[in-house]
């Protein structure tokens, strides 16, 4: 999907439906690289590795976490333990943080927006 790098893909939460290939497919549309999922707008994001994650690369969930409960974390293939201070940064705004496998993370992020949880998703491509 090009476009505006400002623009979100889809402006608001959808269930992901596929994923792996490099990509995921939501909404009809499919989607190159990794995803981020807010309660309101599904957003390219440029983390390809667990260990670039850090509030940078999270901004839009601080910017959104007043709209957020739960910040699923799809760590690609790999486990990821996130650093001490980035867990504390999103305690401070209120926001659970939960890491898993991309897969594992898709599901409970779709069973999750069922459920119509304040739910936001950061989700590594899989090959």
């Amino acid at each position: 999907m090009a476009g505006d790098p400002n623009a979100p893909h889809f402006p608001r939460s959808a269930p992901i439906d596929a994923y792996g290939k490099g990509g995921f497919a939501f909404a009809g549309m499919s989607h190159r690289g990794s995803l981020l999922c807010l309660p309101d707008a599904i957003w390219a994001w440029d983390v390809t590795d667990p260990a670039k994650i850090d509030r940078y690369s999270l901004d839009r969930v601080f910017v959104a976490a007043n709209s957020i409960d739960t910040l699923l974390v799809g760590t690609g293939t790999g486990l990821w333990l996130p650093p001490p201070e980035l867990r504390q940064a999103l305690k401070a705004v209120r926001v659970v943080l939960d890491t898993m496998q991309t897969g594992p993370a898709v599901r409970t992020y779709n069973i999750m927006i069922g459920e119509r949880r304040r739910v936001a998703a950061a989700l590594i491509a899989v090959p």
